[in-house]
């Protein structure tokens, strides 16, 4: 089997290491979070955001950090579908 490219929702390659925007989530994933945490993913949505890996199943993946209410450092790291991306 052949290792497709990864594409963003222009179909431009998407690659380790690449800067891409988040044009939309899916409200069936955002409702998949913790109520007090659904803002903070729904705030990745426009904003940019470096490829630091790919998963088991060829997604790019990027992630979200945020100090909580007790200053601890907490990270989401979310899987992108094509058309929830644009390569920048």
């Amino acid at each position: 089997m052949s290792d497709p490219k990864l594409l963003d929702s222009k179909n431009q390659v998407v690659a380790l290491g690449d800067i891409v925007r988040v044009i939309t989530l899916s409200k069936k994933f955002i409702k998949s979070f913790p109520e007090d945490e659904r803002i903070l993913i729904e705030s990745m949505i426009g904003n940019f955001f470096k490829v630091m890996a790919i998963d088991e199943e060829g997604q790019p993946c990027v992630m979200r950090e945020w100090h909580d209410e007790h200053g601890l450092l907490q990270t989401h790291v979310i899987a992108l579908d094509p058309e929830e991306m644009e390569k920048i």
